[in-house]
């Protein structure tokens, strides 16, 4: 899957989860925002699909740079 693809399906409600670096993380949503979740960790919270992939933080990254490790997930 293209970063293009994906960010359109979580626009449309599509969530996922994926491992990076020995982590598994959640991209879920309900009616009060997105999120994204580290599991057995924090959850960062945001009011829609665009601000979370372009404000939430994974070893000081967005998913947009670390796409390419974990792209074969989506």
């Amino acid at each position: 899957m293209e970063y293009k693809d994906m960010e359109e399906s979580i626009g449309y409600g599509e969530e996922y989860n994926f491992n990076y670096k020995d982590k598994e993380y959640w991209i879920s949503q309900n009616s009060d925002g997105n999120y994204l979740t580290e599991v057995n960790g924090e959850t960062q919270v945001f009011q829609n699909s665009e601000e979370l992939l372009t404000k939430a933080r994974i070893d000081g990254k967005t998913i947009c740079e670390i796409w390419d490790d974990i792209k074969n997930q989506f």
